[in-house]
Parts: C-alpha cells; sequence; structure tokens
C-alpha cells in the first residue's frame, strides 16, 4: 500500500495528504537546479520525507543561494533544521510539559528511569489511527517491563482527543496543548509530518526514532 502522509511546510498550518511521487534523487536535482529560488526549501524539505537526516538537509540548505538562506523563510527553515539536530538519535530529549485529558501538567521528565516512546499523533490523522492498533500490542507486552508511552497530540479539540483515546483504549500517558500543527513539543522535534515518534531511555537520552511495528518490538526487547 502506498504511503500517504501529513506534512507541514514551514509553519503554515495546512494538512498536505499527497502522495510525494518523485524519488529522492529527483527531489535533491530539483533542490541543486534552483538554488535560488525560496520555493526550493519546500522540496529539501520533501527530500527529508517521513523520516528527515538534518545532515542531509542542512547540506542543501547550505548549498541555497545566500539571499535564500537569509530570508524570513530561509531562517524558519533553519530554526526547523537545529530542532532536528537536538532531537537526533544520541541527544538529550529536549523537556516537554503539556497538559492531560484531565487538564493536569504532565511531564515527559515524570517518565524517567523508564524507557519512554514519545508518539506524535492526532485524532484526525488517518496513518495514526491505523497505527494506534500496534501499539496497543505493544503497549500490552512491555507496559510491565520498564516501558511506557507518551502520546503527543496534535488535535485541537479536546473533545475529538479524548474521543479517539476512549475508542482506541489508548491506555498510555497523554498530553497536548491544542495547538495542532503549532504544538510546542512537536516544534521542539522539528515534527513536520505524523504519526512521529522518538524511543528515550532511561536517562533521558534518544535512542531510536520513527521506529514502528515489529522494528519497535525487537529494539524492546533488546534493551529491556
Amino acid at each position: 500500500m502506498k504511503k500517504y502522509i501529513a506534512l507541514l511546510l514551514f509553519t503554515i498550518p495546512t494538512l498536505l495528504f499527497a502522495q510525494i511521487k518523485e524519488s529522492k534523487e529527483e527531489l535533491i536535482a530539483q533542490v541543486k537546479a534552483n538554488p535560488s529560488s525560496v520555493e526550493t526549501l519546500k522540496t529539501i524539505q520533501r527530500v527529508g520525507g517521513y523520516n528527515p537526516d538534518y545532515k542531509e538537509l542542512r547540506m542543501l540548505f547550505k548549498g541555497m543561494d545566500k539571499s535564500v538562506r537569509k530570508s524570513e523563510q530561509g531562517k524558519q527553515f533553519n530554526y526547523y533544521l537545529k530542532r532536528l539536530e537536538n532531537s537526533s538519535i544520541g541527544k538529550k530529549a529536549p523537556a516537554i510539559t503539556q497538559l492531560t485529558p484531565e487538564g493536569e501538567p504532565f511531564s515527559l521528565s515524570d517518565l524517567r528511569g523508564k524507557y519512554v516512546l514519545i508518539e506524535f499523533w492526532a485524532s484526525w490523522c488517518p496513518d495514526c489511527r491505523r497505527e494506534n492498533p500496534n501499539l496497543v500490542k505493544t503497549y500490552a507486552e512491555f507496559k510491565n517491563k520498564n516501558f511506557e508511552i507518551l502520546g503527543v497530540s496534535f488535535d485541537r479539540k479536546l473533545e475529538d482527543w479524548v474521543a479517539a483515546i476512549e475508542k482506541e483504549k489508548l491506555t498510555w500517558k497523554h498530553i497536548s496543548d491544542l495547538q495542532s500543527w503549532q504544538n510546542a513539543a512537536g516544534t521542539l522535534y522539528g515534527v513536520r509530518a505524523i504519526p512521529q515518534n522518538i524511543l528515550v531511555d532511561p536517562e533521558g537520552i534518544i535512542v531510536a526514532r520513527n521506529i514502528r511495528g515489529e522494528e519497535l518490538n525487537a529494539k524492546l526487547r533488546e534493551v529491556l
């Protein structure tokens, strides 16, 4: 089945549910052929796709004309790259504190000492909803083995968020600021596509990014 993902380009709160037809090589060629166009920054983001490599994207960004890099869009993109770098494997996971569905503050640091899967999702995201049954199975297997999931929702409506949690029996920890694509934690972790996840070890160090299904289960069996 061909993959569809929700992408956010720069800071525009518009969802793009579009099939990315060009190959990665074709997109890179487009970037190198148009170094003086601000629109090329969008193409660089598409090179990264669902699982961006900040080193690759930064190299392409540095190849853009100075006028583009110093533009407002260029500054926004550079900020995004820094967030990706700061939340890459081997880095200390940036702090997160948002509200639970009950309105109580909850922090990533409250789970220190456990392996934590930070799962970025939303009730309106079809791919997220399709992934939830897999997460339910993973959680059932590992929840008593020093493992927790922290769901960070990109929802805007509290009732939709809560309804999805209840309907799909997502019994792990949940937080959100109900700001959709402007979710502060999502910005901090450079998240521009969902579902997306970060695996953090008991010391708060990021050990994996965007692993799912059996790959995630195998990683947890290895570390737990």
